[in-house]
């Protein structure tokens, strides 16, 4: 298994996720989620790039808050990799690089979302130990 390294993006190149965010949303206009992601950088936010021999070969968006019911949290958020390296262990290498980064951070748990349908990454995450807690709703209140 190949060994890929893992470092966070830093705000002034966030941007550089763009070509894959678009991989995984097809729906909102570039100029709107260029817009998003730039205002994303200004939060409680911060992408973690998935580097093969220096080339950008996925993201891990990653949002950080405390909760009243876990504590101190961190969200991975659209996690995308390159197709032509799934298959390789880079989503295993990545989610041990985060729970050891959680770890020397004092964060006290991780919770995601993932689609209904996304079956495949339902297994991942279970594997992980991650376990299904609730339902994620979303109501749009102004389109683009």
């Amino acid at each position: 298994m190949s060994a890929f390294e893992f470092e966070f993006i830093p705000k002034e190149n966030i941007l550089e996720i763009m070509p894959l965010m678009m991989k995984i949303n097809s729906i909102t206009p570039e100029e709107k989620l260029r817009e998003r992601i730039l205002e994303m950088s200004t939060q409680n936010y911060k992408c973690l790039g998935i580097y093969s021999d220096d080339k950008l070969i996925g993201i891990c968006g990653l949002w950080f808050l405390t909760r009243h019911y876990c504590g101190k949290t961190m969200e991975p958020d659209h996690v995308i990799i390159d197709e032509k390296y799934q298959g390789q262990g880079v989503g295993q290498q990545l989610f041990d690089w985060l729970f050891e980064f959680a770890k020397m951070e004092g964060i006290e748990a991780a919770e995601l979302n993932t689609y209904v349908q996304n079956t495949r990454s339902h297994k991942f995450y279970y594997n992980l130990g991650f376990e299904i807690k609730g339902y994620h709703f979303l109501k749009i209140l102004n389109r683009d």
